[in-house]
């Protein structure tokens, strides 16, 4: 049986650095990126993750269709780590206005972690305990990356909240 391990957290809470150590103990890895370098901050953003992870994934670039990458992975692939839902999110509302194509999307993507390819380990933000966003574009982005989290969490073999580094394992 292939594992679905989810990896949510705040904001620098070391969401990336547990799913990192998660994924340590696989030879062939994939890093599925979701996050585009739009300006100057998310170009360094994506530089120091990727010296953080050094050479030892492949790395696949996917803002919209992880569904799609995650069908084309190189033979052999024995883990993906998918960083991050969230940014995969935001993707979504920003390419998709449709809620109809982005609820597709969505859908698509979870009828691909229901059968993974392989162990999948995924990062979110927990973007809902905060105070409720006065726009109304914040609030809906609240709202996709919850319905996001709780799916891929139900799905989830294993899932694991990251609070001031440390791993709390919730299932």
């Amino acid at each position: 049986m292939k594992n679905v391990m989810y990896v949510t957290g705040g904001a620098r809470s070391g969401k990336s650095s547990f799913a990192l150590q998660l994924a340590a103990r696989y030879e062939k890895k994939v890093f599925l990126a979701t996050a585009e370098p739009f300006d100057d901050e998310m170009k360094s953003r994506i530089g120091k993750h990727r010296d953080e992870r050094g050479e030892q994934f492949i790395t696949i670039e996917e803002p919209l269709y992880p569904e799609q990458a995650l069908g084309n992975l190189p033979v052999g692939s024995e883990v993906v780590l998918l960083d991050c839902l969230t940014v995969w999110a935001g993707n979504l509302m920003h390419f998709f206005e449709d809620e109809a194509e982005i609820k597709k999307r969505i859908d698509c993507f979870l009828e691909t972690l229901r059968k993974p390819p392989c162990d999948i380990i995924l990062v979110s933000n927990e973007v809902g305990m905060g105070i409720v966003p006065e726009n109304a574009m914040a609030r809906r982005f609240r709202d996709i990356a919850g319905i996001v989290n709780q799916n891929v969490a139900s799905i989830a073999t294993e899932a694991y909240l990251l609070c001031s580094g440390l791993p709390i394992r919730l299932k």
